[in-house]
C-alpha cells in the first residue's frame, strides 16, 4: 500500500462525458469527477487519495455523508460516476483558507496531520496474525507508490519491466547467515519492526516452510556471500483474499500459492535490491509473472495493469494490476526512495464484495 500524502496539486480539468454537470480534475493521471464550473485548469486544491479515512466534521462540510466506503462510511475508495472513474476527492475545505495553495503545492506541503486524515488499515484474519516479537535484524519491505499520482518517476523510453501485481499478502522473510535463523513477517508487522513467532497454523509461516524459503536463501546467500538475504513474495490462494487464482490456501499436504517478487541482500554492510529472475536458480521458487521488458510508455503500462490474471494459466479472474521497475535499480528523487511503482485496473477498484488483507 502506498504511503497517504494529503496535498495541495494544480488541476487540468476535463469535460465529462456522459454528464452535463459534472467534469473531470485531473491530479498527475488520476481523474476525480467535480461539479462543473467548480475548478478551471491551472487552479489549485486539495487532493485526498484512495484509502484515506475522513473526520466525520471534514465528511459533513464536503456534503459527502453516507457517500463515502466502509462500515463507517468515511473511507475514500474509487468509484464510477455516470461511467468514469473517479480516484480520490479533489476540494477547498475551510481549513485552507487564507493558504497559499500555489506555495503548497510548490513545497508538497501536506495537510494530512492537520485536517485529521489517516490511512485505512485493512483487518487482519485470524489465519495472518500471530504473537510476535522485536525484529532489529529485518530487511524491510517498501511502500510502492502509485504510477498515476507521480508519473514521473520514470523517463520516457527508459528500460522498464512490468510483472503481474498478484492481489495475495506480502510475506517478508530474512535470513540471517551469522546464526543461521529465519525472520518471517506480514507488510503490517514488517513495518513495525516485528516478526512472528513459528506458528504451523499461520499463513505466511505455511507458506515458507511449505515452499522450502529458508533454505533457497540459505543458497542464495551463498552465492552472494552476503550477511542477510530478504525473499518478498505474494502468498495468495482461496481464502486469503477475494481473488484466489485457483490456488488453495494451503492445508497439510499444500501449502498456500507463493510467488517471488523482489528480493534483497546485505552485502559488505549495504543492503541491495535484486532482480529475481537473475538471482534465484530455475525452479527455486516461483516467481510472479514477467508482462513485459522495454522502452517505458505510460500507455503501454496501463494497458497492461488491466486485463486477465496470468498466474493460473487459465484467466480465472481479473488482474490487479502490474508493478514498474528500471531494468538497472536506481534512487528516485520524484518519491525520494526506490524507482519502483504500482499501476492499478480501474475493475479492480471498482469491483464489489473486494478484501484488502494484509
Amino acid at each position: 500500500m502506498s504511503t497517504l500524502r494529503v496535498t495541495v496539486e494544480e488541476l487540468t480539468v476535463h469535460e465529462h462525458p456522459n454528464a452535463d454537470a459534472l467534469e473531470l480534475a485531473q491530479v498527475g493521471l488520476y481523474r476525480a469527477v467535480v461539479a462543473k464550473g467548480a475548478y478551471r485548469s491551472g487552479d489549485f486544491a486539495l487532493y485526498i487519495p484512495e484509502q484515506a479515512v475522513l473526520p466525520a466534521a471534514l465528511i459533513e462540510e464536503l456534503g459527502l455523508t453516507g457517500r463515502l466506503a466502509g462500515g463507517d462510511h468515511n473511507r475514500v475508495k474509487a468509484v464510477r460516476l455516470r461511467g468514469e472513474l473517479s480516484q480520490g476527492l479533489v476540494c477547498r475545505p475551510r481549513a485552507l483558507d487564507g493558504v497559499d495553495l500555489a506555495r503548497a503545492a510548490k513545497d508538497g506541503t501536506d495537510f494530512a496531520e492537520a485536517l485529521g486524515v489517516v490511512k485505512w488499515s485493512p483487518p487482519v484474519p485470524t489465519t495472518m496474525d500471530g504473537d510476535v516479537e522485536a525484529a532489529a535484524d529485518l530487511l524491510p519491505w517498501v511502500d510502492v507508490e502509485n504510477l498515476q499520482r507521480y508519473p514521473g518517476i520514470f523517463e520516457p523510453g527508459e528500460p522498464v519491466v512490468l510483472t503481474e501485481k498478484l492481489h495475495g499478502t506480502a510475506c517478508l522473510t530474512t535470513y540471517l547467515v551469522a546464526d543461521d535463523r529465519v525472520l518471517v513477517s506480514s507488510k503490517g508487522f514488517g513495518s513495525r519492526g516485528l516478526a512472528l513467532k513459528e506458528d504451523e497454523r499461520n499463513l505466511y509461516w505455511r507458506a515458507v516452510r511449505g515452499h522450502g524459503v529458508p533454505e533457497v536463501a540459505a543458497r542464495l546467500a551463498g552465492r552472494l556471500g552476503a550477511t542477510r538475504v530478504g525473499i518478498f513474495a505474494e502468498v495468495y490462494g482461496a481464502g486469503v483474499q477475494d481473488l484466489g487464482y485457483g490456488a488453495r490456501s494451503g492445508d497439510a499436504d499444500t501449502p498456500p500459492g507463493y510467488a517471488v517478487f523482489d528480493v534483497s541482500a546485505e552485502v559488505d554492510g549495504q543492503v541491495r535490491w535484486l532482480d529475481p529472475a537473475e538471482v534465484l536458480e530455475d525452479g527455486e521458487l516461483p516467481l510472479v509473472p514477467r508482462l513485459y521488458t522495454g522502452p517505458y510508455e505510460p500507455e503501454r503500462v496501463l494497458e497492461l495493469a488491466s486485463g486477465r490474471e496470468t498466474v493460473s494459466g487459465k484467466g480465472l479472474h481479473l488482474r490487479e494490476g502490474v508493478v514498474v521497475r528500471p531494468v538497472t535499480e536506481r534512487y528516485s528523487p520524484v518519491v525520494g526512495g526506490r524507482a519502483i511503482a504500482k499501476a492499478v485496473s480501474p475493475a479492480y477498484l471498482t469491483r464489489k464484495g473486494g478484501t484488502e488483507y494484509e
